[in-house]
């Protein structure tokens, strides 16, 4: 890419705000367009919480991305007001014996061979350091110590407002309704509210909306909707982050996952798996359905949340690609335009 190229970016979330910080950083002109607000409600990269972590089984390609992205994290926290990275660690618990071949041996073993000073646990020690779970249910895990999680909303603002401070142009409230092509070349785009845009690159960085906007990815991407309960317990030093860290709880398994207490108090819960198919573009409840599963698992893993008062939930919206990998990328038979997308629960 040549130097001052003029830049479009389509999502104001993860991918595209970090586009548009570093592009406009490399001395392009770069204009980022949301229909807002930001961080979008329903963005993947919305929510009080997300998880940084580096246990990606046997996939030592994502694990050093990860690794090399704590020092990004490690960056951010010094750069911004505040830190929205919090390193408490990582917990990843099971219910049988680790395994041969299952994501959490073979997390442990990768993240070893990487120097990382993983702490294998068994239930005598998980009733002792982590006293909030039912340690009775669980047989093996570890805690990764180099982990944590991030204020996933609060970080997407914070970006928004550095790249506003550096110089990006944003285009708050100005969705994308169709690309300007020319001879099957992406030249620029036009807005919802009816304004043309022309520019040297598109990147549609448009998340669970790339497959709406892009057709010829459909049977590449999905969009699935995931649970999330955010809970009040009373007491909120018990569910602190040193006492008790992100987590998951045989998640290849079961796919539950969780955080600590923020600052409010609040501990959120959720579920990754399928997922239910959803339109982005609408606004979706958790289902009746998924409340018996949330119980069950509370009931016999986590007691202390069972009477906790939900005070929120939401569907987490997924833009899962065919093989879980990332698509970021020049499209090749549209010149002019780059995907980044296919967040897939990373």
């Amino acid at each position: 890419m040549a130097k001052t190229q003029k830049i479009l970016i389509i999502g104001g979330g993860i991918f595209g705000v970090t586009a548009a910080v570093e592009l406009n950083r490399r001395g392009h002109e770069v204009h980022l367009f949301d229909p807002g607000p930001l961080p979008h409600p329903r963005a993947s990269s919305t929510d009080i919480t997300k998880m940084v972590r580096a246990d990606y089984g046997a996939d030592e390609f994502y694990t050093g991305l990860m690794l090399e992205a704590f020092q990004g994290w490690d960056q951010w926290n010094r750069e911004w007001p505040r830190p929205l990275y919090h390193q408490a660690g990582f917990l990843l618990l099971t219910h049988r014996p680790m395994e041969a071949g299952s994501l959490e041996l073979e997390s442990m073993q990768v993240l070893r061979r990487k120097g990382m000073e993983v702490q294998r646990l068994g239930p005598d020690e998980l009733r002792k350091r982590f006293p909030q779970w039912n340690a009775n249910r669980y047989a093996d895990g570890y805690y990764n110590p180099r982990g944590g999680w991030a204020e996933s909303g609060n970080v997407v603002a914070q970006l928004v407002q550095t790249g506003k401070e550096e110089g990006v142009r944003i285009h708050e409230g100005k969705g994308l309704k169709h690309f300007l092509e020319n001879g099957g070349a992406v030249k620029g785009i036009f807005t919802t509210n009816g304004e043309v845009h022309h520019g040297d690159y598109v990147i549609l960085a448009a998340g669970a909306w790339t497959p709406a906007f892009l057709p010829e990815l459909q049977d590449r991407m999905r969009v699935s909707g995931h649970p999330v309960y955010l809970f009040q317990p009373k007491d909120i030093s018990a569910y602190r982050g040193e006492v008790f860290p992100g987590w998951s709880s045989d998640i290849s398994k079961t796919g539950w996952y969780g955080f600590p207490a923020q600052a409010d108090g609040i501990v959120k819960v959720a579920n990754h798996s399928k997922g239910l198919e959803v339109d982005p573009r609408e606004e979706h409840d958790v289902p009746e359905a998924f409340y018996p599963k949330l119980r069950e698992f509370l009931a016999g893993h986590l007691p202390g949340l069972l009477g906790a008062p939900i005070t929120a939930t939401r569907l987490c919206l997924y833009c899962d690609t065919w093989d879980g990998d990332f698509y970021i990328c020049h499209h090749p038979g549209r010149p002019g335009l780059v995907v980044a997308a296919g967040g897939s629960g990373h």
